[in-house]
């Protein structure tokens, strides 16, 4: 998210300087750029692309949905 940013503004912004921008807390920034599963509302993605000037598709990544497993006996 940060790097993207960077590359694109030649800015470089740490966690603290983009909560300050967005009015998140630093740990909100921190955990959607580190934890792969984080669930940010769409309140705060807005809040972050504002900031970064992006699109939201600029931040999310859809991943295939998992093989779901087969239930029964396991070998």
């Amino acid at each position: 998210m940060l790097d993207a940013f960077c590359a694109r503004t030649g800015e470089r912004l740490t966690y603290e300087k983009l909560a300050d921008r967005t009015g998140l807390a630093r740990a909100t920034i921190e955990s959607m750029a580190t934890r792969e599963r984080y669930n940010a509302s769409l309140l705060t993605i807005e809040r972050v692309c504002r900031a970064l000037h992006c699109q939201p598709g600029d931040l999310l990544e859809l991943q295939p949905p998992a093989t779901p497993r087969k239930k029964g006996r396991t070998s």
